[in-house]
């Protein structure tokens, strides 16, 4: 589980690596089913066909595998107040039956609230590589967080 922070311990330029999940094919068209019901997400015979070659996740099914280590691991559940949004998501590759997926975060930046002095925003990128280190997907967080009491 994510340790501790508060918004002091957010320091620009900090990469924080973590997280395993093993993608499973089983997982892969449960979500396509419920959520993304393409056929290259949802029926592996059809997909060999598509211009994948093959069964791929959907990249919203990467995002929220990606929202889950970063719930588990970066964020404190003591300070973390939302999010704002995110800019520049990026699926770069697809991710397939067997990848192990992990975070690479960096802080890129954090900045104290000028309307609300108990907070900060803290602005990371995310990197969602795969079991070769490769990207997979991409993108840039902003978070409010509160400061240390």
């Amino acid at each position: 589980m994510a340790a501790e922070r508060w918004f002091e311990d957010y320091a620009p330029g900090a990469v924080h690596a973590f997280g395993s999940h093993l993608v499973d094919e089983a997982s892969i068209v449960e979500f396509g089913r419920a959520y993304d019901p393409q056929a290259f997400h949802v029926d592996p015979v059809a997909a060999r066909d598509s211009a994948f070659g093959g069964l791929i996740a959907s990249g919203w099914h990467t995002g929220a595998i990606m929202m889950r280590m970063y719930a588990d691991h970066y964020l404190c559940p003591a300070s973390s107040l939302g999010s704002p949004g995110v800019d520049e998501l990026r699926w770069l590759r697809p991710v397939r039956p067997g990848d192990t997926l992990r975070l690479r975060v960096t802080v890129l930046e954090a900045r104290l609230s000028r309307s609300k002095p108990d907070r900060g925003i803290v602005q990371s990128q995310i990197d969602v590589l795969n079991q070769d280190d490769e990207r997979v997907m991409t993108m840039k967080a902003a978070n409010l967080v509160l400061r240390r009491p």
